[in-house]
């Protein structure tokens, strides 16, 4: 081969099985394309190790030779655990997740691992210890975060499948950068680590996929209940069997494409409802009025995260507060200074506004439709975005809000666990945007199937323009 492969998983699959190309061929050409990318969205390299997982593959497992990518967030053994940050830079993990556990058995091979934000705090992927992350569609502009490497290197060729996690948007918003399909599952449908299994209960792994049925191959692989994550959910039946078999015909669906939440770019506005309604009417599902209001709670939800991070540095903080980023230092620095029982009380408050409110949406509809991001990707090292369509956020709500504008329509879902799929729609100023579905607990077969829908109606590119050809 010349090239890595360039379409999705499924297809990869079926020619590893009838002999068309070999695992030892295809990542052997990964790992080339990986050499002479520009995108910097490796952080580190098996590649010794890959191709000797290739040479032996076996192609009848459901991901039997198929290179994929880790996202460095996610525990690997023998690999760099260093969070994307200088403050770890000599930690190695000493074990694999289960989900890691979970793709070796499935015959992947564990090619690279890809760059995040430092601890997934951003949803761009720039850092002091790897450097920046470039979006395939446009290299000045940020893949997002904080899966950014693992959406660059799919999206641009590089990878046909990686994982991503997902605690405020951090899957659906750089597949929504980079033009891919992120599914952000029910929480606890893929287990986690022990150490990254409990507060703030938000977050959840999965993947950055070229197509549907490949984030539900990726899903019948990952989910499942594991002693190691007492949140975890019991495996169900195949997602990937199944795919098509929902009769979508009736569904109620809430298009609103800011979700009462966010701010979003005339333009991408223009294409999402555009594209949505579309997908409603050859769907025959009915769109209905939808009583949306969400609370805002960004500053919440980064409260305790950051929490979550100086449990993570323990006693190397606040020594190591020099080696952080510039927002991951300034989120600890106010989290260690301002975070109390009040603060616990104002999080436990919006946690419950948002359960509650969702509920109640779901009361009125089946589905909820709206935008993925605000806007196309902003530049490639930061800082986040806070002008939209000319109005300057900053003025209009304050420092905080604006920031958190950039998460404001993919953060609600984390707050209360519901699944919700990121699938792309166009482009607009020659950059991907993304449609953004959400769903009841528990119903991402029926998510999967509206983007199977998308994706006959729509067809999108598999990798962006540009890609390794």
């Amino acid at each position: 081969m010349d090239t890595p492969w360039l379409d999705d998983v499924t297809s990869l699959q079926a020619a590893l099985r009838s002999g068309e190309v070999s695992s030892l061929e295809v990542t052997t050409a990964t790992l080339e394309a990986i050499d002479a990318s520009s995108l910097n969205a490796i952080s580190h390299l098996d590649a010794e190790r890959a191709l000797a997982q290739a040479a032996r593959a076996d192609v009848s497992l459901p991901l039997g030779g198929v290179p994929i990518g880790i996202k460095e967030l996610d525990p690997v053994a023998g690999w760099p655990a260093n969070e994307a940050s200088l403050a770890l830079a000599d930690e190695i993990a000493t074990a694999d997740s289960p989900l890691t556990e979970r793709l070796r058995a499935s015959g992947a091979i564990l090619v690279a691992q890809t760059t995040a934000s430092e601890f997934g705090g951003v949803n761009f992927t720039s850092t002091r210890i790897h450097g920046t992350t470039t979006n395939p569609w446009e290299s000045s502009a940020t893949p997002g975060g904080s899966s950014g490497g693992s959406a660059a290197a799919v999206a641009g060729g590089l990878l046909p499948l990686a994982t991503g996690g997902d605690g405020g948007g951090s899957i659906r918003i750089p597949a929504g950068f980079c033009g891919l399909v992120g599914l952000k599952n029910t929480y606890g449908r893929i287990p986690k680590s022990t150490q990254s299994a409990f507060e703030p209960l938000t977050a959840v792994l999965g993947s950055l996929t070229r197509s549907v049925a490949d984030a539900a191959r990726f899903l019948d692989v990952g989910a499942g209940a594991d002693e190691r994550d007492p949140f975890s959910l019991p495996a169900t039946s195949s997602f990937e069997a199944g795919l098509g078999t929902i009769d979508l015909a009736g569904l109620r669906v809430g298009l609103v494409v800011d979700l009462g939440a966010a701010i979003v770019a005339d333009d991408v506005a223009a294409q999402i409802e555009q594209v949505a309604v579309e997908l409603i009417q050859a769907c025959g599902m009915r769109r209905v009025d939808l009583d949306l209001a969400l609370p805002r709670g960004g500053f919440e939800w980064s409260m305790v995260g950051s929490a979550a991070v100086l449990a993570d540095l323990g006693d190397r903080y606040p020594a190591c507060a020099e080696e952080l980023g510039f927002e991951m230092a300034f989120a600890t620095k106010v989290t260690t200074e301002h975070y109390s029982l009040k603060t616990f009380a104002a999080v436990e408050h919006f946690r419950r506004a948002s359960v509650a409110e969702m509920a109640r949406a779901f009361d009125q509809v089946d589905l909820i439709m709206c935008a993925t991001n605000p806007d196309v990707a902003f530049d490639a090292a930061g800082p986040m975005r806070t002008v939209v369509g000319g109005r300057d956020l900053v003025k209009e709500l304050g420092f905080g809000e604006a920031l958190g504008n950039n998460g404001a329509l993919t953060i609600p879902a984390n707050t209360t666990g519901n699944p919700a799929i990121a699938l792309p729609a166009g482009t607009v100023r020659g950059l991907p945007v993304s449609l953004q579905v959400i769903g009841r607990h528990h119903t991402e077969a029926t998510l999967l199937d509206v983007g199977l829908a998308l994706e006959r109606l729509r067809p999108w590119p598999m990798v962006a323009p540009g890609a390794p050809a």
